[in-house]
């Protein structure tokens, strides 16, 4: 949208370093990217801090961003130390959540058998040595 305005002719008479730190603004909120968000206060610094209510309206804006990093960050630990069963698409911005899945009762039936076969060929043989001395 950013780029409409400042394309369309009534844009085009305010070219100048004011109307290039909204747009490196624009650009950082519309990727959500802290990093670039960062940049642009940097380079533009005389143009955003002076106004006051730019300012107080890009310091919420920074706490957005921040928000959102520190949560991206705390989920992806959380998938990895398999405390949360989901992925993060960040190429679409969001949290896909996998359904928890059902124990398989297979599994450990099987394991149980194994164990109490083991028992009884130890069993056999205990006595078959017996037999034999």
């Amino acid at each position: 949208m950013m780029a409409g305005v400042i394309s369309s002719k009534a844009g085009l008479q305010y070219v100048g370093p004011e109307l290039d730190a909204m747009k490196a603004v624009a650009d950082a909120h519309s990727k959500r990217s802290l990093k670039l968000f960062e940049t642009a206060l940097r380079d533009y610094k005389a143009q955003l801090e002076e106004d006051p209510i730019v300012h107080r309206h890009l310091s919420s804006l920074y706490d957005t961003l921040l928000d959102r990093t520190c949560a991206e960050k705390k989920l992806s630990q959380m998938i990895l130390d398999k405390k949360f069963a989901g992925t993060l698409d960040q190429g679409v911005g969001c949290l896909i959540i996998f359904e928890d899945p059902k124990q398989d009762a297979i599994y450990p039936a099987t394991l149980e058998t194994i164990s109490n076969m083991g028992r009884v060929v130890d069993s056999l043989f205990v006595r078959s040595a017996k037999i034999m001395a």
